[in-house]
């Protein structure tokens, strides 16, 4: 099985036997890889029927919900971790998804698209055109993403709202990126609390 960088990298965040809460979890591949790979407690949330009947035949636990409205089911603290794996970009109230994940999370983990990446940026800048890219794969008219933010965008929201960053792993391509991550990095990872 050929597993995404951002799984694998979110896999290795996570500590075995641990309770996740994933919002938007889509088809299930990163709940399926920690539940077979790190043994925790998986439950996802996630709006697309489809989505969901593919997460069940993986007798995994999703929930059909819409992250937008809330949390309130679940108590504080009550899982180890909540990711929201390419997903916050696609909330369209950031402030209160972001509190309630941690609220009921002990840590969070946010994995973003950068759309700040420098193919991204020559996209624009010479094409004149909304950039298309591996990690921000949908044209204009059929994106998903309702925010467009950078990784720098991401690291000031979390300093202005007293958000701690205890991790960041930023990639390009199949294999991570160090140097200078708003420019070069596709995606980004971030463990907050």
């Amino acid at each position: 099985m050929n597993t995404r960088i951002d799984h694998r990298i979110i896999s290795g965040i996570i500590e075995p036997g641990s309770s996740v809460l994933d919002l938007g979890c889509g088809n299930g591949d990163l709940l399926e890889l920690l539940t077979k790979e790190k043994n925790v407690r998986a439950q996802g949330i996630e709006i697309d029927e489809q989505a969901i009947y593919q997460c069940v035949a993986k007798g995994l636990s999703v929930f059909h919900g819409d992250i937008d409205s809330g949390l309130s089911e679940y108590a504080d603290r009550s899982f180890d971790y909540v990711i929201l794996n390419q997903s916050l970009q696609q909330v369209r109230h950031v402030e209160s998804v972001l509190k309630d994940a941690l609220r009921v999370g002990k840590k969070v983990i946010i994995g973003l698209p950068n759309f700040a990446y420098c193919k991204a940026r020559f996209q624009l800048f010479f094409g004149g055109r909304v950039p298309v890219t591996p990690s921000l794969p949908y044209s204009w008219y059929d994106t998903p993403n309702l925010h467009f933010l950078s990784l720098s965008d991401f690291l000031y929201y979390c300093r202005e709202r007293g958000i701690k960053i205890e991790k960041a792993v930023y990639t390009q391509g199949k294999k991570r990126s160090g140097l200078f991550p708003n420019f070069f990095a596709e995606l980004g990872i971030f463990v907050i609390k």
